[in-house]
């Protein structure tokens, strides 16, 4: 959600901004914008639309500038529209902010500022903000540093901000609380960012700003301190983002070209943890805390969205492998149902971005009733991965359409590593099963490999669909979840409205939906619940509905039935998942792309959900 870019150096500010929001597309807008410090003075340049219609907007304008901020903002106070559009200027012009998050207490400070002859432009609570900050900078005749650490304190919320004052043209004040921010390291220069993507083509030196952290950027210097003016020290990591992975390489769409991907990401992900000559397993993220998940009253998975579902999928693997009681819950749900936590409990976090808001404040309240809490993530140096006490990265590379797949696939190749570990070591795995799945996991790549040589076939299937108006997806078990995963890639980028059912709740209820109109996709692959899955299939057949399988190869039941079939490879049953989501990924996006939709952007929706 929101993206945010900043720079400070020789350089020429704009071409920075624009080029480094065009890499946050992906997070999902609706309006853009920059500032640019010149001269003294700050212009601002801001529409609604796409960056598109911004760098349009900007032809007809002197850009010349070394300082500036850009944004991207996905709607939060007030509608899409050009004034509420960032950045936002204070009601003096002194001073111009870009800000990601939500101000909660923004309608109190915006009543206290109006008493005090404040006037708004826009609806949004960010420009409370910068009027705030104003207010104390003239009041207390104080620098702007100082005028942004006092007008923080009186802020409840969440923030990822870069300031410019127009009367201290030659720095950048950048603060975070709850949303992420990055600061890039260059030669006389710093770049800021939401993430690592629009800096890694200038530096790979980067700085994570901490939640309550003040960054005072010149050109040649950096001061880093809290809020509160406590100094901290810096700490420079290196990013390792390939800058050919953030493009779209040869396909149409980025949500393509990560489909395709999962032929490397699943291996990545299990690269140097499957180790076939010594038949094991080693996660060594979470070596320590084996133990006492081995011994832990439950695993409490937590997440939203995909990897909501990949939890789910996750609970029948713990469970099933290990032995040991699973729950899985709404990461947005959680704390505000006053669960009960045990501090023999593990909860387990599953976040792509590392950044989710939800999943955050999740983590954070597990940890203060004295649970065990566990990362699974895809971004290295996430706030995810530096809450929790141990983790495991997916290593499914930058996922940038936002409607998630190779993250999906990986995350859940790591859970079934970690049952199978779990298993292992507490004795509930019987050896011969374990080496099985170990020899599988590593063909695994290969048998996605094999799905995705069907892609034309598949794309047969969809034009099928393309104006269907509703979809339900049928799946048992460990299914169940891909089916949910499935109707919502579907939901998510081609606006048809899908639901996923276990397939044997249709007679209680939306077996009343089926009619011969309605298409059914139906995971009738071969595992426990096969002969169920049948059943429900030709209780759909039975009332016309027009069945999409997944089958294995030599089916011989549901081949019968279906109209449709497409095989998937044999596979053990808690790795089929992995295998059986991949045709419904590519279901979804070419009805998408039929339909005219925009795939790596969908309406309404963002990559990263930074607020809640």
């Amino acid at each position: 959600m929101c993206g945010i870019v900043g720079y400070i150096g020789p350089k020429e500010a704009c071409p920075i901004l624009i080029n480094g929001l065009k890499r946050l597309e992906y997070r999902g807008y609706d309006s853009a914008g920059v500032a640019l410090l010149h001269e003294g003075e700050i212009d601002v340049y801001k529409c609604k639309g796409r960056v598109v219609d911004l760098e349009q907007h900007l032809e007809a304008h002197d850009t010349r500038a070394n300082v500036g901020m850009g944004h991207t903002r996905w709607a939060t106070h007030g509608e899409p529209n050009d004034t509420n559009a960032h950045p936002h200027v204070s009601m003096n012009g002194l001073f111009a902010i870009v800000h990601n998050g939500i101000i909660e207490n923004h309608a109190l400070l915006k009543e206290k500022l109006q008493a005090r002859g404040y006037s708004f432009r826009s609806e949004t609570d960010t420009e409370v903000l910068a009027n705030l900050i104003e207010y104390i900078y003239l009041k207390g005749k104080i620098d702007a540093e100082m005028a942004v650490r006092l007008a923080l304190t009186k802020v409840v919320g969440a923030y990822g901000l870069v300031i410019m004052c127009k009367n201290e043209p030659d720095k950048l004040i950048v603060a975070r609380k709850g949303s992420p921010l990055v600061i890039g390291v260059g030669q006389g220069e710093y770049f800021v960012a939401s993430d690592a993507t629009p800096i890694v083509e200038y530096t790979k030196n980067v700085i994570y700003l901490n939640d309550d952290d003040v960054a005072i950027l010149k050109r040649d210097e950096m001061i880093l301190k809290t809020v509160k003016n406590t100094p901290v020290s810096l700490s420079i990591h290196q990013v390792d983002i390939d800058i050919n992975k953030i493009e779209k390489g040869g396909f149409p769409h980025f949500m393509l070209k990560e489909i395709f991907e999962q032929v490397n990401s699943i291996y990545d992900t299990i690269r140097g943890r499957v180790n076939v000559e010594a038949s094991e397993i080693h996660l060594g993220g979470i070596a320590e805390i084996v133990p006492r998940m081995i011994n832990a009253r439950r695993v409490i998975i937590i997440g939203c969205g995909t990897s909501w579902h990949a939890g789910l999928v996750g609970e029948h693997m713990i469970e099933s492998l290990a032995r040991i009681p699973v729950e899985v819950e709404y990461a947005s749900e959680f704390r505000y149902r006053n669960p009960i936590i045990f501090e023999d409990d593990i909860v387990i976090a599953i976040s792509q971005s590392g950044e989710t808001a939800d999943t955050l404040a999740a983590i954070k309240y597990a940890k203060a009733h004295g649970a065990t809490v566990l990362g699974i993530c895809n971004v290295v140096g996430s706030s995810i991965a530096r809450e929790t006490e141990a983790g495991v990265y997916t290593h499914a590379g930058p996922e940038i359409g936002v409607a998630s797949t190779k993250a999906f696939t990986a995350q859940i190749s790591v859970l079934i590593m970690m049952a199978l570990q779990l298993g292992h070591k507490k004795g509930t795995l019987p050896e011969e099963l374990y080496q099985k799945y170990i020899n599988e996991l590593y063909n695994l790549p290969d048998k996605v490999k094999a799905i995705l040589e069907k892609n034309n076939d598949i794309k047969e299937i969809a034009a099928t669909y393309k104006d269907a108006s509703n979809a339900i997806y049928l799946g048992r078990g460990c299914q169940y979840p891909v089916a949910l995963e499935g109707a919502l890639k579907l939901k998510e980028i081609s606006y048809i409205h899908a639901e996923g059912y276990p397939a044997a709740e249709m007679k209680h209820g939306p077996i009343a939906l089926i009619d011969e109109h309605m298409p059914v996709f139906a995971i009738a692959t071969k595992d426990t619940y096969y002969d169920k899955i049948v059943s429900n299939i030709k209780e759909v057949q039975a009332r016309k509905g027009h069945v999409i399988a997944l089958v294995n190869p030599n089916d011989t039941l549901v081949n019968k039935l279906a109209e449709h079939l497409i095989e998937i490879p044999e596979t053990l049953e808690f790795l089929s998942p992995v295998l059986n989501v991949i045709p419904l990924q590519l279901i979804a996006y070419h009805i998408a792309v039929m339909r005219g939709c925009d795939v790596d952007m969908p309406r309404n929706l963002a990559k990263s959900v930074t607020v809640e």
